[in-house]
């Protein structure tokens, strides 16, 4: 059974993005990885819609993945119910979810704002929906909304709704084990059972958002380029690397195979990439960029938990907080030392290095130096799983990872 909407729990970081931009004129495109909530987002605005006024007939819902909308995969279709239903004497509300499904989609959602007074909203599961074809038909008329899996904020809010007694399921640690997505907070799983469910999700994504998408025959080469960039998750590398690695296995792979398939699984919001930033230079270097997972749980569930990889997936998960923030994300070189993120939004910008535990003068120093090498004075942070060390360095913040997660930056 669905969640119905008196039970649905408010997501204000999409929600608010959205109410800035009802009544406009530009096209809500609110895009992110399957199960992320897309759906749910969409409801809570027709709920925000239908309690400011706006009467039940003026909205048209449709998702496009339920099967009573299975006939309509065209343009056209699409076009001809749409225009059966609109009611000529009001504004007219479309909330079109899943719209990537539907064939020649960029030129009905232009027609609807030609031959109609529509507020569009649609949501897609590729991030390539962006695409040259909608640029032709829609530029300069659509805005992009990204969800993303839980934050550790709404994670939170899940198990104080879902499980408020169940201290073992309330903590970081069980984020840190079980990731963002909502299905898995909005019951009370063993991380097995949790792992098993991600995992369905992941193979959905795999068949319906990279293969079929973007024509993909060779599975198993898929999934072995997916877990190397898993395995390689905080680390930098090119698609020579994963070629080299390849090739090192025995097997020879096109090194432009490999960008295919890393860019397929991007438009899937499997992997996130994030490009290098020399700050001497002051240029995006094109070469040894990071890769991160659109969930953690996308890992585990494909290779199990690791210790060897926290720090990974701490940088992982402060990686998806600043996105969520709306921040462009980049990787800092400076010299031969590399800064984890340098974040930018709005003409300013911020310094993050990722540790698990500072245990040593070594690693403090480590951690610390190339940010007090950075003379600029924007702010500069050290995160790490320490919540005992307080301390700031020169005016480097040292913050535990939930402070950060909690206070925004």
């Amino acid at each position: 059974m669905g969640v119905t909407i008196k039970s649905m729990i408010k997501r204000p970081v999409y929600t608010k993005q959205l109410e800035a931009f009802v009544n406009k004129p530009q096209i809500k495109i609110i895009t992110g990885i399957r199960r992320s909530g897309k759906s749910t987002v969409l409801r809570l605005l027709k709920e925000d819609l239908l309690s400011s006024g706006i009467s039940e007939n003026q909205i048209i819902a449709v998702n496009f993945e339920s099967f009573a909308f299975a006939e309509i995969k065209t343009a056209q279709k699409l076009y001809g119910y749409i225009k059966e239903r609109i009611k000529p004497e009001a504004r007219t509300y479309l909330l079109l979810d899943e719209i990537q499904e539907v064939e020649g989609w960029e030129k009905v959602i232009n027609s609807f704002l030609v031959d109609f007074d529509a507020d569009i909203y649609i949501t897609g599961s590729n991030s390539h929906l962006l695409s040259s074809d909608l640029a032709t038909y829609l530029a300069g008329r659509y805005v992009q909304i990204s969800v993303y899996t839980l934050s550790y904020r709404e994670f939170l809010s899940f198990r104080e709704k879902y499980s408020p007694d169940d201290q073992q399921l309330n903590t970081f640690e069980h984020y840190l084990r079980t990731g963002g997505f909502p299905v898995i907070h909005a019951a009370s799983y063993d991380t097995e059972s949790a792992y098993k469910v991600v995992h369905d999700i992941y193979a959905s994504v795999i068949l319906r958002d990279t293969m079929q998408r973007y024509k993909i025959r060779d599975v198993e080469l898929l999934e072995r380029v997916v877990r190397y960039a898993f395995d390689n998750i905080g680390n930098t590398f090119s698609g020579k690397n994963v070629a080299d690695y390849f090739k090192n296995q025995q097997r020879s792979v096109d090194i432009n195979t490999i960008y295919n398939y890393l860019y397929a699984l991007e438009g899937a919001f499997i992997l996130f990439r994030v490009p290098r930033y020399d700050i001497k230079g002051k240029e995006i270097l094109k070469t040894q960029e990071k890769f991160y997972a659109g969930d953690i749980s996308l890992i585990y569930a494909n290779m199990g938990f690791r210790d060897r990889m926290i720090s990974g997936i701490l940088e992982n998960i402060v990686f998806l907080e600043l996105k969520r923030q709306g921040y462009q994300v980049y990787i800092g070189k400076l010299d031969n030392r590399e800064i984890d993120f340098i974040a930018e939004k709005q003409g300013r910008k911020i310094y993050i290095q990722v540790a698990w535990k500072l245990e040593s003068a070594q690693t403090v120093d480590r951690e610390f130096s190339p940010l007090l090498s950075i003379s600029d004075q924007y702010p500069k942070y050290v995160v790490s799983m320490d919540n005992f060390w307080k301390d700031s360095i020169e005016g480097v913040e040292h913050m535990y990872i939930t402070d950060f997660l909690l206070r925004g930056i």
